[in-house]
């Protein structure tokens, strides 16, 4: 069984920042990518960014040069450093992991929400 934590979510105004952390624990051999995806009221969830273990990282085109995620592979852990919030961003924001134990299989956390609004 494997538990993905998240944290930092809140309420920030426009041009604001976060950072969300997620943690993983449990039994498993390796991790393989982790990332981040949303999903705002109405809409499906989306990717909003991914990183292997080597670092190659995934960004939604919507977040380009306002969002960067990062990894610690010693920890297990994943951020995603949020900058230049816009209203837009508003939505729950879940973690996402590709665990390997017997065989591949993949987790999700319990969402966080992020609300951006004057």
């Amino acid at each position: 069984q494997v538990l993905l934590v998240e944290s930092g979510g809140g309420l920030v105004q426009p041009g604001g920042s976060l950072r969300l952390s997620c943690a993983a624990s449990g039994s498993f051999f390796s991790i393989e990518a982790m990332g981040w995806y949303r999903q705002a009221p109405g809409k499906e969830r989306e990717l909003v960014a991914a990183v292997t273990p080597g670092g190659s990282t995934t960004l939604a085109t919507s977040v380009k040069g306002r969002f960067t995620i990062s990894r610690n592979n010693i920890n297990n852990t994943i951020y995603l450093q949020m900058n230049s919030l816009k209203p837009e961003d508003t939505a729950v924001y879940y973690c996402n992991a590709d665990v390997v134990y017997r065989t591949t299989r993949t987790y999700w956390g319990q969402g966080t929400q992020v609300t951006v609004s004057p």
